[in-house]
C-alpha cells in the first residue's frame, strides 16, 4: 500500500512537469527554456527582459601583443559588453531577440569563422523597469576562445529574477578575434575589474540609462574555463611563483604577473569588497601550476564550482576538485557532472553545428558526449539561482537548495522532480575559523 502511494505520487508530479511544459511546448525551444524535468529554480522570473550592446575603453592598458622585451606599447583597450536586465515592454512589444554570432577558429584557415543567429526571450533596447533598491550586478566571463552571448541561457534568465547582467567579449579572446594566448592570460582579471569600475560609474552617471538602478556594491562574477581563472583571480586567489616565472618564460620576459601574487601588495590592494559571490565554472590552472595552496588561501569570497568529472581541459581531481579541497578560507559549494568533460557551460550547439563536413570542435565547443546540454544549462540555472539569491539578496529560503548533506538517492533532491537528480554530486565546505 505505502508503494503504491509512493507511485501515486510519483505519477502526479510527472502529469504536473507535462502540463507545465505542455504550455510552452507549442513555441519554439529557445535557450534556457525549462525541459519537463527542469529543477524549480531554472523558471523564468517575474520580469520581462531587456538587452543592450555597449563599446568601453579601458585606457592605456599594456599591449603586450605589439609590446617588445625592450618597448612597452599601450592603447585604450576595446570591450563589448552585452547587458541584460529587468524591462519595462509596452502592450505591443515582445521578448523575441536574435543574437549574432560565429563559429570556427579564427586562427585557424581550415576552421573558418561562420556566422549564425540563434533566438532569446529578450528586448533589444527596451526600457529599464525601474525599481525602489537597485539591482544587483552580475558579471560574466567566457572561455578562450567563447563570446558574451555563450551563456545567454543564463544571462537572460538572472535579468528576469531581478539582477543586472554584464557578458564580456574579452579582446584577442574571442571567436572573431582570438590573438595569442598571452593576453588572456595577462587580461583576464584586469578586464573583470574595469568593467566593474565601468558599471559602477554608469549608476552614478544621471545621463545613463542605469542610473541609480544598479548596486555595485553587491556583485557577484560567473566565469567559465579561461573566465573563471579570471574571476578566481579577482577573487583574491593569487597566482603562483611557477605561474609567474613560466608566464615571463613564455613571453620572453614581457609577461609579469607578480603584481597578481599572494603577499604582493600591488595585488591585495585590488581585493574589492564589492564582489560578494563567485561562480567559477570548470575554471582553468590548477593542473598548470597556476595556483599553490598559499596562492588558493586568498580566495575568501564565497564560491561555488561547477564542474564535469572527466574534464580534459581544466582537470578534476588535480584541477577544480583540488581547488575547491585548498580553497580553505571561503565557503565553497562543488556541482559535479558526473562523466561530463569540460563544456558545462555553454548554450546547446546551434543547429549550424550538424552541418556536414564541419569540424567536430565547431559542435563540441557546445555540447557534451553524455549530457544533454539543455539539461546541463536547467540545472546550472538552478544552482545558480539559488547561490546568488542566497548571497545578493539574502534569500534565506534558498538554504534548503544547497544544503548537500540532505542530498542521496533515497529521496529527490530539494526543488527536483522524483528520479531526476541522478549522476549530480554536490558536496560543501564553510571557511575554515
Amino acid at each position: 500500500m505505502k508503494n503504491n502511494y509512493r507511485n501515486f505520487l510519483i505519477f502526479c508530479f510527472y502529469l504536473l512537469s507535462i502540463n507545465v511544459y505542455a504550455q510552452t511546448a507549442q513555441d519554439e525551444f529557445v535557450y534556457g527554456d525549462q525541459l519537463p524535468d527542469a529543477p524549480l529554480l531554472s523558471k523564468r522570473g517575474v520580469h520581462q527582459v531587456g538587452v543592450r550592446t555597449l563599446l568601453l575603453h579601458n585606457s592605456n592598458q599594456l599591449d603586450i601583443l605589439s609590446s617588445t622585451k625592450d618597448n612597452d606599447v599601450f592603447y585604450d583597450r576595446p570591450l563589448k559588453v552585452e547587458i541584460w536586465y529587468p524591462a519595462l515592454l509596452n502592450m505591443d512589444e515582445q521578448e523575441k531577440e536574435v543574437y549574432d554570432e560565429v563559429m570556427g577558429n579564427y586562427n585557424d584557415p581550415k576552421r573558418p569563422l561562420i556566422s549564425f543567429q540563434f533566438k532569446g526571450r529578450a528586448k533589444r533596447d527596451a526600457k529599464i523597469k525601474h525599481s525602489e533598491t537597485p539591482y544587483p550586478l552580475v558579471i560574466t566571463s567566457h572561455g578562450y576562445t567563447g563570446s558574451r552571448l555563450m551563456f545567454s541561457y543564463l544571462t537572460e534568465q538572472l535579468a528576469s529574477q531581478g539582477y543586472i547582467v554584464v557578458s564580456i567579449d574579452h579582446t584577442d579572446s574571442t571567436f572573431r578575434d582570438a590573438g595569442p594566448f598571452v593576453s588572456t592570460l595577462l587580461n583576464r582579471s584586469l578586464d573583470d575589474l574595469f568593467v566593474l569600475d565601468a558599471m559602477d560609474k554608469l549608476s552614478k552617471d544621471s545621463e545613463a540609462f542605469l542610473f541609480n538602478l544598479l548596486d555595485a556594491n553587491n556583485t557577484g562574477t560567473i566565469g567559465y574555463s579561461m573566465g573563471g581563472y579570471g574571476a578566481l583571480n579577482v577573487a583574491g586567489a593569487g597566482y603562483s611563483p611557477q605561474a609567474v616565472q613560466l608566464f615571463k618564460e613564455f613571453t620572453r620576459g614581457r609577461l609579469d604577473l607578480e603584481q597578481r601574487m599572494i603577499g604582493n601588495p600591488s595585488f591585495e590592494a585590488t581585493f574589492d569588497s564589492r564582489i560578494k559571490a563567485i561562480v567559477a565554472m570548470a575554471p582553468w590552472g590548477m593542473e598548470n601550476g597556476v595556483w599553490d595552496e598559499e596562492g588558493l588561501l586568498g580566495l575568501k569570497i564565497p564560491t561555488f564550482f561547477v564542474e564535469g568529472s572527466m574534464d580534459d581541459i581544466s582537470g578534476y581531481d588535480d584541477g577544480i576538485k583540488a581547488i575547491y579541497e585548498e580553497a580553505l578560507n571561503a565557503e565553497r559549494y562543488l556541482l559535479t557532472y558526473i562523466n561530463a568533460r569540460h563544456n558545462i557551460a555553454p548554450n546547446p550547439p546551434p543547429v549550424d553545428a550538424f552541418q556536414e563536413g564541419l569540424h567536430i570542435d565547431e559542435y563540441l565547443r557546445y555540447a557534451d558526449s553524455v549530457w544533454d546540454q539543455r539539461r546541463i544549462n536547467n540545472i546550472n540555472q538552478h544552482f545558480i539561482s539559488a547561490f546568488l539569491g542566497l548571497k545578493l539578496k539574502s534569500e534565506e529560503s534558498n538554504l534548503k537548495y544547497l544544503e548537500a548533506s540532505s542530498f542521496s538517492d533515497e529521496k529527490p533532491w530539494e526543488g527536483f522532480l522524483p528520479r531526476t537528480s541522478i549522476g549530480l554530486e554536490l558536496e560543501y565546505q564553510a571557511e575554515r575559523d
